[in-house]
């Protein structure tokens, strides 16, 4: 047979195909969907291309779990290549591509960034940048230093400041709610370090305690999970010992949320519970019915459910326990730490060290601005226009 001649090579680019390649037969829009037309005529289109022309189709998607297996099938997207995070050493690259188009002071290291900002995306941190050249120019600043870095990285991680008027006493609960997580979080061990503890309201919150891992991890251990319960329950447990039983609020209705969905994968999931052993007692099967999902019902015996529920109450209040007396051990740092918030609003690792050293600790004084930058291939009025 003789080989095909002046065989050009055509390359289609699909993204996000999750849009029109979503499962079908699932009770959304009937038969005649139009997603389910556009998808049909797209496998119709891919069977149509013969083995001598040079066609190639690529596609991009976030939700593999809810593409047809139709085209997932051999002869369609049956190669899949998976974009993961970047790590490290990838931040850092990402991060110098992305400071190259606007003026980066001599102090920003992006060596430090790409450290503290583990699972951020490309896009997270070309957003990352976006935002410091933007706080830098509201600032009227010629040169993006690390404190612009700084703030945008806090914006992102931990969400916007909000500007709020806080009583005397709802600013000082705040403060020993989050002292309380720092502390735990500090004295637990097999936990990530504390980064910062903010009672500046941020997002939905009206504090924030931010752990930064030392590494990027890809998983977690059975000691690291229950320190992370322990120290999830730290803000409740301030407040209780300080405040007493009757004035605990709602504001940790999201750390007990958190924390019991940890226990539970511990024990139903992950088979990290010496009771019940490395079974998986969850159902990782999924419908989906009128856009709704729907685990399937779990073959297991109500005598078993039982064991679960209160071998996940046990890990609950075990780690609770231990929460508890980390406080009540170390009382006179727990006060310290929230004076120290309610004076500085905001503590870094430096501060927070001080305190737990058992010293007030004072505010730190902004660096003079350099007047030299590294890069420089992007103007002042530049860097305004992207606040538009």
């Amino acid at each position: 047979m003789s080989k095909p001649k002046n065989k050009r090579l055509v390359l289609f680019f699909i993204d996000e195909i999750d849009a029109v390649g979503r499962h079908r037969g699932a009770g959304l829009g009937g038969g005649h969907d139009e997603r389910e037309q556009t998808l049909n005529q797209l496998l119709v289109e891919m069977d149509g291309f013969e083995g001598k022309e040079g066609v190639i189709v690529l596609a991009a998607t976030n939700r593999p779990d809810v593409l047809d297996p139709a085209l997932l099938r051999p002869g369609r997207f049956d190669r899949q290549v998976v974009v993961s995070l970047p790590d490290i050493k990838g931040r850092e690259e990402i991060l110098q591509v992305h400071m190259s188009k606007v003026s980066v002071d001599n102090d920003v290291n992006p060596e430090v960034i790409a450290r503290a900002t583990p699972g951020f995306s490309g896009a997270d941190l070309a957003n990352l940048v976006n935002e410091a050249a933007l706080f830098a120019a509201r600032g009227n600043m010629k040169t993006v230093t690390m404190q612009e870095f700084e703030a945008a990285k806090d914006k992102l991680t931990l969400g916007a400041e909000r500007h709020m008027v806080m009583s005397d006493y709802d600013k000082k609960l705040t403060a020993y709610h989050e002292a309380g997580h720092a502390i735990v979080g500090l004295l637990v061990g097999n936990h990530d370090p504390v980064y910062k503890v903010t009672i500046i309201p941020r997002g939905m919150a009206l504090g924030v305690t931010y752990f930064l891992p030392e590494k990027d991890r890809f998983s977690m251990s059975k000691a690291q999970i229950e320190s992370q319960i322990s120290s999830l329950y730290g803000g409740r447990l301030a407040e209780e010992l300080i405040f007493g039983e009757q004035s605990v609020t709602t504001g940790a209705s999201n750390d007990i949320e958190k924390a019991s969905e940890l226990a539970r994968n511990l024990v139903e999931k992950w088979g990290l519970s010496e009771k019940m052993g490395p079974i998986n007692y969850g159902s990782g099967d999924q419908e989906v019915f009128l856009g709704k999902s729907m685990q399937n019902k779990r073959d297991i015996s109500d005598e078993t459910v039982k064991h679960i529920d209160l071998e996940v109450k046990r890990v609950v209040s075990e780690n609770y326990q231990r929460a508890k007396k980390i406080l009540t051990d170390n009382i006179e740092t727990l006060h310290l730490m929230a004076e120290a918030l309610v004076k500085l609003e905001t503590l870094d690792t430096k501060q927070i060290q001080s305190v737990m050293d058992g010293e007030m600790p004072t505010s730190v004084d902004k660096k003079p601005k350099a007047k030299t930058a590294r890069k420089r291939t992007t103007t002042k009025k530049n860097v305004v226009k992207k606040d538009k």
